[in-house]
């Protein structure tokens, strides 16, 4: 027979399956503690800043630099991409000083 605790740590393993988290050990330095704790716990949200940091954190652990051409990619993607806008300036030669 199971014990009530190990029920209990059963079910809860398996709620956090349910909401796409899993439990892990790691092993570090004891003043890393803190740091690591607070990263898995920022991870492990569902927000814009948890895929930044995971992306950061990816690319830093990869040794890659950003590529060249980032800000032409993210002006592709902006959302007025075809909005045929007309940005042109009438065209003022300034006024006359008189020195």
């Amino acid at each position: 027979m199971d014990s009530s605790q190990k029920r209990a740590v059963r079910t809860y393993r398996s709620r956090l399956g349910e909401r796409g988290l899993t439990r892990f050990e790691v092993l570090g330095r004891e003043a890393d503690r803190d740091l690591i704790r607070s990263l898995a716990r920022r991870l492990a949200e569902d927000s814009p800043q948890a895929t930044e940091l995971r992306t950061a954190v990816a690319r830093t652990m990869a040794g890659d630099t950003p590529k060249a051409g980032g800000i032409l990619a993210a002006l592709r993607r902006s959302p007025l991409v075809g909005a045929d806008l007309d940005l042109a300036r009438p065209y003022d030669e300034g006024r006359v000083v008189e020195l």
